[in-house]
């Protein structure tokens, strides 16, 4: 079923699948709207029960206009129970993505949220590698390990430019070649370890892809170290797919968050459907509800 609180609107028809109680439906007031080169977005709303319930890796499901029905998944880059708001990071690829980008602060929106399964932080060291779009889920587990001892090293990538402004880093981090010190600010000021790579040459990037500096940086750690390090990841597919070979390679275990185009979002019309390796043999499950995200090795 999905969950209800005063106040706050839902949907029915769901009670058989106890894992999304926790699923809510709200209009939800845009409080920022920021637009960043390379048609990137970014909005704060107003979504209370939402954002209480909201876990890393979870998605939003956004109502785009309203005389547009079909929804949008958006990941979910941060959460403020306390103030009741949610961070997301979109980029306009199309019709849907393109009337989003036209709210306007003070607007409201129809959301569903939170959806899907999120990480499950193991007692390791985390190494979050994001691309693109697939920042978000990095930047909100990041900030759910702040105040943990198991300090990550966050590695994000972009072929447009990143959608804030990259700061060199003051935290030293062994094994990143000489010269690879642009960080994302915000994680820098949690004192979380991060670094940029891209191949169009933004300045103090890693001329490459995240695996490239993923891998520099675990070559250089001793082998008790290594055993030590669970890799999460979000981005696009070649890139989640040469993720889970690296981690494959250094024996490291792997949990992935994919990206699929959705339509009901919440596991009814199993559009999303991808071919995953159970127990019990290959079988088809949805992104949606069954992930987004996935032991890697089971999808790759």
């Amino acid at each position: 079923m999905i969950a209800k609180v005063p106040g706050e609107h839902y949907s029915a028809g769901m009670n058989d699948k106890p894992h999304r109680d926790t699923i809510l439906v709200e209009d939800a007031e845009i409080l920022d709207h920021q637009a960043f080169p390379g048609d990137q977005y970014l909005m704060r709303v107003l979504a209370p029960g939402c954002a209480r319930r909201a876990l890393p890796g979870q998605f939003a499901h956004l109502q785009v206009h309203p005389l547009r029905p079909m929804r949008r998944p958006i990941s979910i880059m941060r959460a403020s129970p306390r103030e009741g708001w949610l961070d997301l990071l979109y980029k306009v690829v199309g019709d849907g993505t393109a009337l989003l980008a036209q709210r306007e602060k003070g607007d409201f929106i129809n959301l569903m949220a939170p959806i899907g399964v999120p990480f499950e932080v193991a007692e390791r060291r985390p190494l979050l590698i994001g691309g693109g779009v697939g920042m978000p889920p990095m930047i909100f587990l990041a900030e759910s390990l702040r105040v943990s001892d198991r300090r990550p090293l966050v590695i994000l990538g972009s072929e447009v430019p990143f959608p804030f402004d990259p700061r060199p880093s003051q935290i030293l981090i062994p094994g990143i070649p000489a010269g690879v010190i642009a960080s994302m600010p915000l994680l820098e000021d949690w004192g979380i370890a991060s670094r940029l790579a891209s191949l169009q040459g933004f300045p103090g990037c890693h001329e490459g892809y995240v695996t490239d500096l993923a891998r520099h940086w675990l070559e250089a750690l001793d082998h008790q170290a290594l055993a030590e390090v669970g890799v999460y990841a979000c981005g696009p597919h070649p890139m989640l797919e040469a993720v889970v070979a690296l981690a494959r390679e250094f024996g490291l275990p792997v949990q992935v968050s994919l990206e699929e185009f959705m339509a009901c979002g919440v596991g009814g019309c199993a559009g999303c459907v991808v071919e995953v390796t159970t127990d019990a043999g290959p079988a088809m499950q949805r992104v949606c509800v069954d992930g987004p995200v996935f032991d890697g090795y089971r999808v790759f």
